[in-house]
C-alpha cells in the first residue's frame, strides 16, 4: 500500500485544485459586474462604491460566522462532504441573484454566498491531510496558484459576458459551480480517515472559541495579526477597484476582466512557481515577509499610477504579494495537530471574515469620499474653522483617487513589521528551545 500512496496523494491534489479552480472561476465571473449592477440600482457611482463596500462587508460577515462551524463539521464528518454541499448552494446562490430584482434580494444572495463561500477552509483543510508539514508551502502555492488560475479565467469571462449584460455573468457563475458539485460528486476523494476525526463541539465551533485555538502559540497569534492585515489591505480591491478603474482609467467590464486576468497569471507564476523554491532557500518566515513588502510597494504605486499604463507596471511587485499566503499558512499549520487542522482554517477564516466586514466599509467610505465631494466638504469646513492651511492639504488629501490605495498599502507594511517581528522572536524562542 505505502508503494502507491505517492500516487494516490497526487490524483487527490489534482482533484482538489480542479474544485477549487471551478468555485474560483465562477466568483470571478461576477467580479467586473457587479458593482455596476449596483450602480444600476442607485444611479451613482460614489453610492455604489460605498454599497459595493456594505455588500462585501455582508458576505464576509456570514464567512465570520459560519467558517469556524463548517471547519468543525469537516473536522467530523470529512472534507469531501462540506465541500459537496458548499457548492451546490453557491450554485442556487447565484441563480437567486441572477434573477434579484432590487437591492434587498441582491444582498440575501451576498449572505447566502458567504456561508457556501465558506468551504475555502475545508479546502485548505483537505491539503493539510495529504501532504507533509515541510512540504505544506508548496502545497498551499498550488492553491493560490488555482484560486490565481480561477481568477484568469473568471474575470476575463464575465467582462466578456458582461457586455450582454450585467446578470448573465451571474448565470454563468451558477452553471460552474453547479459542474463544481457534479465534479466533486463523481471525482473527490475523501482525505480525513475516520480515525483522526474529532466531534463537534460548539465551544471549538463558534467564532470566539475557534480564535481560542490562536492563542496557544505566540507566534500563532502574532501570524493570525498578520493575516488580518493582509486580508484587510486585499479587499481594497473588492471594494472599489472596479468603481476606481472606471472613474479614473475610462475602464469598462471588458477592460477590467482582462486587467484581473493579468493579475491572475502572476498570481499563477508567483505562488505556483516561486513560493517553493524561495521557501525552499530562504524559509517561511523570510519569503513571507519578503512578499508582504513587496506588495506594499506595488499597491502603493497602483494609488499613484496617473494612466492605465503606470497602473498595470505596478502590477507586477505587487504580484510579490502571493509569495505571503502560502507561507503563512504553512507556518500556523504547523503549530496545530492534524485533528485541529479544519478548526485552525475555520479560525483563520473568521480572522479574515473580520477584516473582510470592516475593510470594504473602510475603503468603500473613503472611495466615496475621495471620488466625490468629501474632500471640497473638508476643505470647506476647516477653512471656516480658520485653519486654512490644514484646509488645503486636507482637502488636496481627501480628493486623490487613490487614497484607499494607499491606505491600504500602509496595512500592508505594518503586516510586514509585526511579521518580522514575530519571526525575530520564535527564532529566538527556538534557539532558547534547543
Amino acid at each position: 500500500m505505502s508503494l502507491h500512496l505517492p500516487k494516490v496523494r497526487r490524483a487527490a491534489i489534482a482533484f482538489i485544485l480542479v474544485t477549487a479552480v471551478l468555485d474560483i472561476v465562477a466568483m470571478g465571473i461576477v467580479i467586473p459586474v457587479l458593482p455596476h449592477l449596483i450602480e444600476e440600482f442607485v444611479g451613482s457611482n460614489a453610492k455604489a462604491g460605498l454599497l459595493n463596500g456594505v455588500f462585501v462587508a455582508l458576505w464576509a460577515g456570514m464567512q465570520f460566522l459560519a467558517s469556524p462551524v463548517i471547519g468543525s463539521l469537516s473536522d467530523q464528518y470529512g472534507r469531501r462532504p462540506v465541500i459537496l454541499i458548499s457548492c451546490a448552494g453557491l450554485a442556487a446562490d447565484y441563480v437567486l441573484m441572477a434573477l434579484a430584482p432590487n437591492l434587498w434580494w441582491l444582498a440575501v444572495g451576498r449572505l447566502i454566498a458567504g456561508v457556501t463561500s465558506s468551504s475555502f477552509t475545508t479546502i485548505y483543510a483537505y491539503m493539510a491531510d495529504i501532504t507533509e508539514p515541510e512540504k505544506r508551502a508548496r502545497a498551499y502555492g498550488l492553491i493560490g496558484a488555482a484560486f490565481s488560475g480561477g481568477f484568469v479565467l473568471g474575470p476575463v469571462l464575465g467582462g466578456f459576458l458582461g457586455e450582454f449584460g450585467p446578470r448573465v455573468p451571474f448565470w454563468a457563475a451558477g452553471a460552474m459551480s453547479g459542474a463544481a458539485f457534479l465534479y466533486g460528486l463523481f471525482i473527490l476523494p475523501e482525505s480525513l480517515v475516520p480515525d483522526k476525526r474529532m466531534p463537534f463541539s460548539w465551544r471549538r465551533a463558534n467564532p470566539v472559541g475557534a480564535m481560542i485555538l490562536l492563542k496557544r502559540h505566540a507566534e500563532l497569534a502574532g501570524l493570525a495579526v498578520v493575516n488580518f492585515l493582509l486580508y484587510f489591505a486585499h479587499h481594497v480591491f473588492s471594494a472599489v477597484f472596479v468603481l476606481y478603474a472606471g472613474l479614473r482609467y475610462g475602464w469598462g467590464p471588458w477592460q477590467v476582466g482582462a486587467l484581473l486576468a493579468m493579475v491572475g497569471v502572476l498570481d499563477m507564476i508567483v505562488q505556483g512557481v516561486l513560493v517553493g523554491p524561495a521557501s525552499k532557500r530562504f524559509g517561511d518566515r523570510a519569503t513571507m515577509i519578503f512578499g508582504l513588502s513587496g506588495g506594499a510597494v506595488g499597491i502603493a504605486l497602483m494609488g499613484w499610477a496617473p494612466t492605465g499604463v503606470a497602473f498595470i507596471v505596478a502590477m507586477l511587485p505587487n504580484a510579490l504579494w502571493g509569495l505571503a499566503m502560502p507561507t503563512l499558512q504553512s507556518l500556523m499549520t504547523r503549530r496545530v495537530g492534524e485533528s485541529e487542522q479544519g478548526q485552525l482554517q475555520g479560525a483563520n477564516m473568521s480572522v479574515a471574515s473580520i477584516a473582510g466586514v470592516a475593510s470594504p466599509l473602510f475603503f468603500g467610505w473613503i472611495y466615496s469620499v475621495s471620488a466625490g465631494e468629501g474632500g471640497a466638504q473638508a476643505a470647506t469646513w476647516l477653512a471656516d474653522q480658520g485653519l486654512q492651511a490644514m484646509s488645503d492639504t486636507a482637502g488636496a488629501l481627501l480628493s486623490e483617487p487613490g487614497l484607499a490605495f494607499y491606505l491600504a498599502s500602509a496595512v500592508l507594511a505594518l503586516g510586514a513589521l509585526i511579521g518580522f517581528l514575530t519571526a525575530r522572536r520564535a527564532e529566538r524562542d527556538e534557539v532558547t528551545s534547543v
